[in-house]
């Protein structure tokens, strides 16, 4: 298959582009800067400059693909205050891909979260989140009008992500977590810690990117869990070993104060199952768990800054 890549220069599209190659897939990957098109040429890709916000770029490429893989998304301004705005982008994005791939049965295949899916119990593939208006909704009515498109001739799938894709270099929320702990010099967690996030090593998570481009049926929800849930003390003590800075707990009032913009994360009871997903794909994650990851140390050896205002 020719695919289409967008993000294909970014954490999981570093690791989702050698996947597809190594199955031998030809890759065609969105690059945005001079350093993203040279990472994606020596990875073996075709690259198409151009961003997220560029539909006609977008519409063209995924017009002479086979299937789409969709992973960019704008953080940095989600995470600088505009997450609507990002994800309004989003949509526009999955908009296009929709025009030009319906009626063909080709995939798109888009990438979500789980963060804060459910309350108190695993979530499964069954379960879908509250579309309110908020914000954050607004990219989950994304991944709806996604799943929609099955209607519409497309083979359509969304693979709702842990919110922890961890492996060396990652720059997520352990990485974060790491960073706040060095600038604090405490590693914390929120109230008792009992709260959950579950996990997955970013090749899992890209051979389920595989997989799904390859052979999900239409209006497809996938699972990129491969743990359930890592209690959020059990985090916090492995970080705090490795920087030799105590452990504490920090209370739900100061947690904005203590974590800045991961406050919310943090706090969240995030776990998930994957069960249906490995029943429909045949997916068995073989990586780390992220304590295990944690473990080997990388996470610690380069000190990154803390975002905490």
């Amino acid at each position: 298959m020719r695919i289409f890549v967008t993000g294909a220069s970014g954490w999981i599209g570093s690791a989702v582009v050698p996947e597809l190659i190594g199955a031998g897939h030809q890759v065609v990957g969105l690059a945005r800067s001079e350093s993203s098109a040279a990472a994606l040429t020596e990875a073996g890709a075709e690259v198409v400059r151009g961003s997220v916000d560029d539909l006609g770029v977008l519409r063209e490429a995924a017009a002479s693909a086979d299937g789409v893989i969709h992973l960019a998304f704008k953080h940095d301004i989600a995470f600088s205050g505009d997450f609507r705005g990002a994800a309004e982008a989003d949509r526009r994005a999955v908009d296009a891909f929709g025009d030009v791939l319906a009626g063909t049965d080709r995939p798109l295949v888009i990438a979500s979260g789980l963060a804060g899916l459910t309350r108190g119990r695993a979530a499964t593939e069954r379960d879908m989140p509250e579309v309110d208006g908020s914000p954050t909704s607004v990219r989950a009515a994304t991944s709806g009008a996604t799943l929609a498109l099955a209607s519409r001739g497309v083979r359509s799938a969304v693979v709702r992500l842990a919110p922890t894709c961890h492996g060396e270099g990652d720059p997520g929320f352990v990485a974060a977590l790491v960073a706040i702990a060095r600038a604090r010099g405490v590693s914390g967690y929120i109230g008792d810690g009992a709260n959950r996030w579950a996990a997955v090593h970013r090749l899992d998570a890209a051979r389920l990117f595989r997989l799904a481009v390859e052979s999900a049926p239409a209006g497809s929800v996938l699972h990129g869990a491969a743990e359930e849930g890592v209690a959020l003390r059990a985090i916090a003590e492995v970080i705090g070993r490795h920087l030799g800075v105590p452990v504490a707990s920090v209370a739900p009032e100061t947690a904005a104060e203590h974590f800045g913009w991961a406050a919310g994360f943090v706090g969240m009871d995030s776990a998930a199952s994957h069960a249906l997903t490995a029943e429909l794909l045949d997916w068995r994650p073989e990586g780390l768990g992220l304590l295990e990851d944690l473990e080997k140390g990388y996470y610690f050896d380069t000190p990154t800054p803390a975002v905490t205002g």
